[in-house]
């Protein structure tokens, strides 16, 4: 009789679910077992804050397929003959004898189940933060369904009125949003200086705080949590930081997760460099017989070449295919992540791939950056929207190593050409080719992600001098001699005018007669909405023979307090 292989997968969210569906659908005769000590599994978390913002009818729709059948244990029986132990915990693996120790909550009872090969799927846990006041009524940590449902039933029927979400990364941004309104106040409070550290440089990250605030949200940077005080009934009312005390009637913990490493770290498996489980490529432990994948394990990036700790849904699901192939003999192998992610925060999209310049200067790379601003459809398109584009190369290479992306307008489809760009290699050169599709409901001639990679390719042959919004700012403030050239029409220049120093306005119109009145000895910087007039104006100065001479990457788009735009 053919032996049956016994397959058991610790976890049922992301990474378990989709190894055990591919290695049903290739091993149709194995014994496959998910453990997952929560009730509910295989949801998309990713969902929640639409399910906050009411978008969502129930929660079960985070628990659904596409074709509208929802993800439950007899789902997972009928449909893929998986067999699931819901409230159940792996409390430990016995490695020599291939058995996992079992806790049924249920039952109160304690047993084994053996395994022929084993997967760890068991995620992260959310990091809390160790002050006084975090047991208090009203604090939630929100990381699953389950606190969400508890979140959502709060605020409708105790009628909060003031929010808190502790974390300014991306799952705290979706929350502000999603529960800023009806009357409600939602504070973000973040201990870094700028939102999103890690993920975006500090001038894409005020692009998305502006928009934030823009939607009624207070956005604290620098602040990070000290104390939550409560009144008589243990109910929370107040939070402090380091700048001051503020009124809540609700505190939502979003200060990210770390590795559940626990398992494994106790049967012996190796811990990464980042904390947490180490892999090859194949996604098996130290013991080839135990595979291990999703928020619980490190990557490598595809660009450092660095181990790194990024737990997305999406590298989760990836994982789980790969650990399904090869659980049935196959050799796929799992290269590593970009790090590629995308939010939307009120009417912005926003999303990063690869390395931010800040992190790709502290590996040491040359570095060459800028930032674009433009359309993503033709501009006469009544649904046109604006798109800010950073993209960070290497300054010999022309090779493509990051870029961000936000706007109103579609800028994840160019972030995903950026992420497959660099996924090759490709150079600013070839990128400038790509043959992407164009109609005026979807791009302009020249796409603005290809119009990216030209702007660089012009600052790294020295066509031109680019100077970016952080270094505008720090002249600014530091009010250093030089001459804002405004190349707007006068009636764009006395609607909006430039905040700043010595500002002339000569339209870009007019420049080439009137370059004369500009004082050639002076340093020169060229402003406009969008960064094309004034790059115009760069070049046309240039060749006149002005030395000192350039424009802000990006135009004012990128760093509108410059003008008194909204």
């Amino acid at each position: 009789m053919k032996e049956v292989k016994k397959i058991v997968i610790i976890g049922g969210v992301a990474c378990g679910p989709k190894a055990a569906s591919r290695a049903r659908r290739l091993l149709p005769d194995a014994e496959i077992t998910i453990i997952e000590q929560g009730e509910i599994i295989s949801y998309g978390s990713c969902g929640i804050p639409l399910y906050l913002a009411g978008m969502l009818p129930d929660i079960d729709s985070l628990m659904t397929t596409a074709s509208g059948m929802k993800r439950s244990i007899e789902y997972f029986d009928q449909e893929k003959a998986v067999h699931v132990m819901n409230k159940t915990r792996a409390t430990a693996i016995d490695r020599e004898k291939k058995e996992v120790v079992i806790y049924q909550k249920e039952k109160g009872t304690e047993s084994r189940i053996s395994y022929d090969q084993l997967v760890l799927a068991v995620g992260a846990d959310p990091i809390v933060p160790d002050v006084p006041g975090i047991q208090l009524n009203g604090v939630s940590v929100l990381h699953d369904p389950q606190q969400a449902e508890s979140i959502r039933t709060a605020i409708k029927e105790e009628g909060i009125k003031q929010i808190a979400i502790i974390g300014g990364g991306a799952i705290g941004l979706e929350i502000a949003i999603s529960l800023i309104g009806k009357g409600r106040e939602v504070v973000l409070v973040e201990r870094s200086d700028q939102l999103m550290p890690g993920i975006f440089d500090p001038e894409m990250a005020d692009l998305i705080k502006r928009e934030l605030e823009d939607n009624g949200v207070n956005v604290l940077l620098g602040e990070g949590l000290k104390s939550l005080k409560g009144d008589t009934q243990n109910q929370v009312k107040k939070f402090t930081t380091a700048n001051g005390i503020y009124d809540t009637d609700m505190v939502i913990i979003a200060t990210g997760v770390r590795p559940n490493v626990e398992l494994a770290r106790d049967c012996g498996l190796e811990i990464g460099e980042t904390g947490a489980i180490k892999v090859n490529e194949y996604m098996q432990t130290s013991d080839p017989d135990i595979f291990a994948g999703g928020d619980c394990v490190e990557n490598v990036h595809l660009v450092s070449g660095q181990k790194v700790y990024v737990p997305l849904a999406s590298t989760s699901n990836k994982h789980g295919r790969v650990i399904g192939s090869n659980l049935a003999g196959k050799k796929e192998t799992f290269p590593g992540i970009l790090g590629t992610s995308a939010i939307q925060a009120g009417e912005y999209n926003a999303g990063k791939t690869g390395l931010t310049e800040k992190e790709a200067l502290k590996l040491g790379y040359p570095v060459i950056s800028t930032i674009v601003s433009g359309h993503d459809t033709a501009h006469y398109h009544p649904m046109h929207g604006k798109a800010i584009l950073k993209l960070i190369a290497h300054q010999e290479t022309g090779k493509l190593l990051g870029a961000q992306v936000t706007g109103m307008g579609e800028v994840i489809k160019r972030l995903d050409v950026y992420s497959a760009a660099i996924y090759m290699g490709a150079d600013l050169e070839q990128i400038s080719h790509f043959d992407t599709g164009y109609a005026p409901p979807f791009s302009t001639p020249i796409d603005i992600g290809i119009h990216g990679a030209n702007a660089l390719l012009n600052l790294k042959e020295g066509l031109v001098k680019g100077v970016s919004v952080p270094e505008v700012k720090q002249m600014l403030a530091d009010k250093a001699d030089f001459i804002m050239l405004d190349v707007r029409s006068a009636k764009e220049a006395k609607l909006r005018p430039l905040k700043g120093g010595v500002v002339v306005n000569i339209p870009i119109t007019e420049l080439r007669a009137r370059y004369g009145e500009i004082p050639p000895h002076r340093k020169i910087i060229a402003f406009c909405p969008l960064g094309i007039r004034s790059y115009e104006a760069a070049t046309l100065l240039q060749g006149k023979g002005y030395q000192n001479v350039s424009f802000m990457k990006g135009g004012t788009s990128a760093l509108p307090e410059l003008t008194d735009a909204d």
